[in-house]
């Protein structure tokens, strides 16, 4: 049985051709799009993948197309087979 015990890990998403498109536009119009963009499609994945209220979305990356969220192993686990998904790696203090 996996621990209960919830951390921060960041999420780190497959190429998406829509993401490259607003990364590019340098405007605050496009700056704006971007952010709710990827709020958006970060805050779907984690619905349609972890249970409700079982997870904590702390942060959208905008310079890479990814996440922070503070969630269990078994549910890191989940997350790497979920479709889009890159890279999911617990985040570690570097002495």
């Amino acid at each position: 049985m996996g621990s209960t015990k919830t951390e921060s890990y960041f999420v780190f998403m497959n190429y998406d051709p829509e993401y490259h498109r607003l990364h590019a536009d340098r405007t605050k119009k496009g700056a704006y799009e971007l952010d709710l963009y990827l709020s958006r499609k970060h805050d779907e994945l984690l619905a349609s993948t972890l249970q409700p209220g079982s997870y904590r979305k702390t942060l959208s990356l905008v310079i890479v197309d990814g996440f922070a969220v503070e969630i269990t192993e078994a549910q890191a686990n989940v997350l790497r087979s979920a479709n889009g998904v890159r890279v999911v790696e617990k985040n570690q203090e570097l002495a």
